[in-house]
């Protein structure tokens, strides 16, 4: 036996044997292959992206008219954070890391909406890893003090002080509460009470919301996501852009045109200087801004499992839980990693993947089981399955 297991070795190892090549992770010039050169058939992804730009989104292109027809009629709809026009539909897709197809405009910088609220769990997965963060039971009043409020327009700061997690209720939240929106965090934060995001009544009553111990029942909703920013710029002492561009996006090679902005109310005196706390989509405007290229590299990072070449910039542990089905709402993982549990999302791909999704639709595609990674900006929601479906058949082994 012990002869055999030898032989065995020493044919895996000769010389011609295939083995599997390393994963190729792209420079900061993106290397590109032909369908043909990837083994795909370029006519039936031809047809799913000709399909794509088909079925592009009807909402304006103005991004500020496309939030008052919408999140405007909502008490406190006002927007206070920068917009922007659209562009057209676009995308890209990646497969084994090279680009193999793109259309549209790629390169241009445009909102990307709620898929900031996966930055967002980055930047507190970043924390926890460093051990600023030492466990995401902990409740997080524990790590955010009363902060100071910044007008940018006064002569002086606000005396009133920011406690976000003095109530009560507030005080029972953990960071895996805020991660997986089932908190039900209570007040208002930079002018926008939690109830009046996405009402739950007609016309809204907020003494009468009921009250829901925290992890016990999901809600999508913009306040409590920009509570969990200013709880990690509080862990951070530092703007969140900052720490995502040093920790993140200039090791995955992202180009310098992204920005991330907060409101013109969102502001605190940090370490005796005003800084920004950002906001986590574009409900009421700012959030991230980003080009298509940026987005896959970072879709890319996340189907790698937070590995980027020989450097593990998210842990398989964060990586891990973000991919954990959340118990009331099984398809969402963490901070907008929409999962594809029970193939409920998108009923034509594996089990296995999961989406980075904003309005718009703007949604980065991750598949490890198919190595693909797909950028769509501006297509129909209803849409984004028979595309996927389309991109899928076209893929080598299928």
């Amino acid at each position: 036996m012990r002869f055999t297991g030898l032989l065995l070795l020493v044919l895996w190892a000769a010389p011609g044997m295939a083995q599997q090549p390393a994963a190729y992770y792209p420079e900061a010039h993106w290397q590109r292959k032909s369908p043909a050169e990837a083994g795909i058939n370029s006519y039936l992804l031809k047809e799913a992206i000709d399909f794509a730009v088909a079925n592009e989104a009807r909402a304006p292109r103005d991004q500020r008219l496309g939030q008052q027809r919408t999140f405007g009629r909502e008490p406190h709809g006002e927007a206070v954070g920068p917009f922007a026009e659209r562009g057209d539909q676009t995308g890209v897709v990646v497969h084994r890391g090279y680009i193999v197809a793109e259309w549209g405009e790629p390169s241009r910088v445009d909102m990307t909406h709620s898929v900031t609220k996966s930055f967002v769990s980055a930047v507190t997965g970043l924390a926890f890893d460093r051990g600023l963060i030492k466990s995401l039971g902990d409740p997080v009043h524990s790590y955010v003090p009363a902060l100071q409020p910044h007008d940018p327009k006064a002569e002086t700061s606000a005396a009133v002080m920011l406690t976000p997690f003095d109530s009560a209720h507030n005080r029972r939240i953990t960071w895996n509460h805020l991660l997986r929106q089932t908190s039900d965090w209570e007040g208002t934060l930079w002018g926008k009470p939690d109830w009046a995001d996405r009402p739950e009544t007609n016309p809204p009553h907020p003494p009468a919301r009921a009250r829901h111990a925290p992890g016990a029942v999901y809600k999508y909703n913009d306040v409590r996501v920009n509570v969990l920013a200013l709880a990690a710029l509080s862990v951070w002492r530092r703007p969140l852009p900052e720490v995502l561009k040093q920790h993140i996006m200039d090791v995955i090679g992202a180009s310098n045109t992204w920005r991330w902005t907060g409101y013109d109310t969102s502001w605190i005196m940090l370490e005796g200087k005003p800084v920004q706390s950002v906001s986590g989509g574009g409900h009421w405007g700012g959030g991230m801004f980003i080009n298509a290229y940026d987005m896959a590299r970072f879709g890319l990072l996340t189907q790698r499992r937070g590995k980027w070449k020989d450097r593990q910039l998210l842990s398989e542990q964060w990586i891990a839980w973000s991919l954990t089905p959340t118990p009331v709402q099984p398809n969402y993982g963490f901070m907008n990693w929409y999962l594809n549990t029970g193939k409920r999302l998108l009923p034509s791909a594996p089990a296995s993947a999961f989406q980075h999704v904003g309005n718009g639709l703007n949604a980065i595609y991750v598949d490890a089981e198919n190595d693909v990674v797909a950028v769509v900006r501006w297509i129909d929601n209803a849409a984004m399955d028979e595309f996927v479906k389309r991109m899928l058949a076209a893929l080598p082994n299928r």
